[in-house]
């Protein structure tokens, strides 16, 4: 037997077709020369788009035949609908050209649900294809019941499965929704009721018919809920814990929370009498039918966390049931009214609910003193008259002033009820109570509109809501136009810009509120100085910081809190001036203090000078700041100690830590100077990590986890597009081309649109192909398919097309993709495609000429030029060519001693007889991968260098 009839055999034609690795894609692309009439095609959510670009234009008109639509051309021309035939977009069936007495029509075969419009937008005529109105695709049904403003939680099937877990003596259900469902938890009668929002079907196949906890369980579903109705013990406990789409109700004493309290009160705001209760994440009220019962209940469910009613309560024509999740109710009366608005549920009826008054009466009191009076500066308050309450005591003073709003006629001067609204609110600042001040100024200003442009109305309130520590609303009002000149409001202004850290402006305002600094009690006195040191500090005025702590120091009767307050600051400055042993001792004995607003930074301070002066060792700093990040919160100094520690971290190459701590401070306080300095230290680090370089040390899987955790800090733009590429040339030089195609494909998905976005989708193609998923890559192409590519890229994604469609065996589709394609990496994949299909005579020559005179040159050949000699040779033999295999032999024999595989040429090229051919020399014709591999070889050069998609390959690889 010869080589070339064991060549011929099924089985070595199998053996070479399953192990020779395909050689492939290398040269720059070069685009066939365009004809007339050039077809592009686009995708978008809700409509496809054809566009027809001529050359030397040319006119359209269409007529439609039923759900067929023809486009008929003044001109005629061979347009390349390859596109259009292989991979029809959204709407489309199938296509055809027809030339028809020297023009050509067009035809679009639409499918049953679609209609299209037609169009021209600078200079090019284009159709529009889109679903019909009134008939949308199945597929499109089930969305439309998706929940306003959130993501529809309706699993794929409609079908949600019940898992069932016991632990101890509790049991719990388990509720995997798609997304966020709302839920309501609650007791009636011997039942606990489970209902969703969502009209799913609950599976309860896994469930057993009965356990330690329940005796019996059915489901329901309505038109716009499912529920689930178990019978339990009486007093059990239960508990609704959700996360996410997840919900678990757990039956039986166990690990469990105790969830929010919904408040129920009476809504004075709306008329008639209506309750009001505020349900967090309330989604809507339904009608839920008890079986058992034979009546209706109204549910209200709402989303996590948890929150309920914890005992019944009982009204005239309702009760609420006790619940640990969301809100339901027993009716009584046939017209109760339940409407969720925001977070509020309101429960009414039409003429209103039996209530009792909004405010019990109570005997009349006579008034200990007379009304509280305003001061002579809007923003003054008087600390020593305001709260006086006489012998009556506060209950007495405080009735009296709202007794005397009720006594009041209606109007807007000083003996109207809006004068006595004033008085109690006075009243009420003056005796520390901000919110119930806030309360009752806001009903003034609602029920008197010429209030709000009351000077003393807005300083008053302003006031109070700077007690309340509501700064931001607080300087709303002190930046009223009434009050644009008062000094009185100028001091609070400047308060609370050095409470945001916003020194210079505090600075600012307070010069102009020097002449009232001395009208204010002396508590005030020495805040307001003591804000006009931290602003001088914040800006470098050291000097002028100490002065204002020695004049707020000697203020009289300052409490102490307020006095280890001022005290702190003193020592920030001898730590600024570089006393840094005297700071250090200030700060040590605040520590000591039991107050954690004002120990939480002393210790803070402590311990950074310590460590700076090697006084305490690295871990020992780490584990007191640690501490401090829990011991207080809410305010500049918890991200002070963030900060620290995150650059704590990083001075130790901690990186994961660091990033971690530095994104637990979240967005909080977003406008003080603290919190910009942290996420500019967060998106710092995360750079040198992944931009410069420093996570090229870890392990390629480690650095792509770390950044998968915090791909949310990737910047906009091309340096987080240069990140992406740097982790994905690493995944592929280590053949992890699932993480590779993960990344790609979350910047297709979410980050890019346009030209970029199918940049990045053609790498992602070539990343599947790479990882031999041809369907994957098709879809990365048909995705992003858009009109206004460059055509360097157009031709790669053809290429990659070509080679998705023939490795899925869609040879036909693939020849005629790159049939005008005369590039040579289109030659090379109809030579790839012409030996998968046996077609011996073709994928010879093919692959000979792609070898082109490289055979007049010395030297050693590359791995692919050596791949393709040995596949020309072998299809030679097959085609039983002796012509064409001696030509080969005598221009590539002088190769074989320099090549890789030299036993596998010398094989081919000579044809030697079988008797010659040892079985290990056929084994290294048949099996060695290595000599094929060139294709895999470039892909993953084109990647390690950084190459875009759509510019030219490299060539001679």
């Amino acid at each position: 037997m010869t080589l070339r009839q064991l060549l011929r055999s099924s089985v070595a034609a199998a053996c070479i077709a399953a192990t020779l690795a395909p050689s492939g894609y290398a040269a720059p692309p070069r685009v066939a020369a365009r004809g007339v009439l050039d077809v592009r095609v686009a995708q978008a959510a809700d409509f496809s788009r054809i566009e027809f670009h001529w050359s030397g234009g040319a006119r359209m008109v269409s007529h439609r035949e039923g759900q067929t639509l023809v486009l008929r051309f003044s001109r005629d021309a061979n347009p390349d609908l390859s596109t259009l035939k292989i991979a029809p977009p959204r709407w489309v069936k199938s296509s055809e050209a027809r030339h028809v007495n020297g023009v050509l029509e067009l035809v679009l075969n639409l499918t049953d649900d679609a209609d299209a419009r037609l169009g021209n937008a600078d200079g090019v005529d284009f159709v529009n294809i889109f679903a019909r109105p009134g008939a949308p695709p199945a597929s499109q049904t089930a969305a439309s019941a998706a929940p306003v403003g959130r993501p529809n939680p309706m699993p794929a099937g409609g079908v949600v499965k019940v898992e069932f877990a016991r632990q101890d003596q509790q049991v719990t259900l388990s509720f995997d929704w798609a997304a966020p469902a709302g839920a309501a938890v609650f007791r009636r009668g011997e039942a606990v009721w489970i209902v969703f929002d969502t009209p799913a079907r609950l599976d309860i196949g896994k469930l057993p018919a009965s356990s330690i906890r329940y005796s019996k369980i059915q489901a329901f579903r309505g038109p716009d809920y499912t529920a689930l109705r178990i019978v339990a013990q009486a007093g059990a406990p239960y508990v609704a814990v959700g996360q996410g789409g997840l919900w678990k109700i757990s039956l039986g004493p166990g690990s469990q929370e105790s969830p929010d309290v919904i408040k129920v009160a009476r809504d004075e705001s709306v008329q008639p009498a209506t309750l009001s209760a505020a349900v967090s994440g309330v989604t809507k009220a339904v009608w839920v039918a008890d079986p058992a019962v034979g009546d209706k209940m109204i549910v209200a469910p709402a989303l996590a966390p948890s929150k309920g009613l914890p005992s019944r309560r009982d009204y005239v024509e309702m009760a609420l049931l006790q619940s640990v999740q969301g809100l339901a109710i027993e009716t009584y009366a046939s017209d109760l009214l339940v409407q969720a608005d925001g977070d509020l549920l309101r429960i009414g009826r039409p003429k209103g609910l039996a209530l009792s008054p909004i405010s019990a009466s109570t005997p009349p009191e006579e008034a200990a003193a007379g009304a509280p009076q305003p001061m002579s500066m809007p923003a003054l308050i008087d600390l020593d008259n305001w709260p006086k309450t006489g012998s009556g005591g506060f209950l007495a003073r405080y009735n009296a002033l709202q007794n005397a709003i009720a006594a009041a006629p209606e109007g807007d001067g000083k003996d109207s009820d809006a004068g006595a609204r004033m008085a109690l609110a006075r009243f009420l600042v003056g005796s520390q109570m901000s919110f119930e001040a806030i309360g009752v100024l806001n009903a003034a200003g609602r029920k008197h509109q010429p209030l709000l442009g009351d000077a003393e109305f807005r300083g008053l309130r302003g006031v109070a809501k700077v007690q309340a520590g509501r700064l931001t609303e607080a300087d709303a009002d002190f930046s009223s136009p009434v009050l644009s000149d008062d000094p009185s409001s100028a001091l609070w202004r400047g308060y609370i810009s050095a409470k945001q850290g916003q020194w210079a402006d505090a600075r600012t305002k307070f010069v102009g509120g020097g002449r009232a600094l001395d009208l204010f009690p002396p508590i005030w006195r020495a805040r307001f100085l003591h804000a006009e040191a931290q602003a001088a500090l914040g800006v470098g005025d050291l000097t002028g910081a100490m002065q204002f702590v020695t004049k707020a120091l000697a203020q009289p009767a300052v409490p102490v809190e307020d006095q280890l307050d001022i005290r702190l600051t003193q020592a920030r400055i001898f730590e600024a001036k570089g006393e840094k042993v005297r700071a250090r001792h200030m700060f040590e004995a605040i520590a000591k203090a039991p107050i954690d607003r004002i120990a939480t930074p002393a210790m803070l301070h402590a311990t950074q000078l310590g460590y700076a002066k090697g006084q305490i060792n690295a871990a020992k700093t780490a584990e007191v700041l640690n501490q401090l990040r829990y011991r207080w919160r809410g305010d500049g100094v918890e991200l002070e100690v963030i900060r620290a520690l995150g650059k704590l971290y990083i001075d130790q190459g901690r990186y994961r830590e660091a990033l971690e701590v530095l994104r637990s401070a979240g967005r909080q306080l977003p406008d003080r100077p603290e919190a910009v300095a942290l996420q500019n230290d967060l998106s710092n680090t995360f750079r040198q990590l992944f931009l410069q370089g420093l996570a090229d040390g870890m392990q390629p899987i480690q650095a792509v986890g770390l950044f998968y955790d915090f791909q949310d800090l990737t910047p906009i733009g091309a340096d987080g597009d240069q990140m992406v590429r740097n982790l994905v040339r690493r995944l592929v030089d280590v053949d992890l081309l699932d993480d590779a195609a993960k990344l790609l494909k979350y910047q297709v998905d979410n980050r890019l649109n346009g030209v970029p976005k199918a940049q990045v989708a053609t790498d992602l193609a070539w990343i599947y192909l790479m990882n031999k998923k041809p369907e994957d890559a098709l879809a990365a192409i048909n995705d992003t398919r858009t009109t206004i590519l460059p055509p360097a890229l157009n031709a790669e994604r053809r290429l990659a097309t070509a080679r998705a469609l023939m490795n899925l065996g869609r040879y036909d589709d693939a020849q005629e993709l790159i049939e005008k394609d005369n590039s040579r990496d289109g030659q090379e994949i109809r030579a790839e495609i012409a030996w998968k299909q046996h077609t011996w005579p073709t994928a010879g020559a093919l692959y000979e000429r792609a070898l082109g005179d490289r055979f007049k040159a010395p030297g050693a050949l590359a791995p692919g030029d050596e791949a393709r000699l040995l596949r020309a040779a072998v299809a030679y033999s097959l085609a039983d060519d002796d012509k064409s295999l001696a030509r080969l032999r005598q221009r590539w024999s002088g190769f074989i001693d320099t090549a890789g595989n030299p036993d596998g040429l010398r094989v081919a090229l000579q044809g030697l007889s079988v008797e010659a051919l040892s079985a290990s020399d056929f084994s290294r014709v048949t099996a060695d991968n290595e000599a094929f591999n060139g294709w895999i070889g470039r892909m993953k050069d084109k990647f390690r260098t950084g190459q875009p998609a759509g510019s030219p390959a490299r060539a001679g690889k």
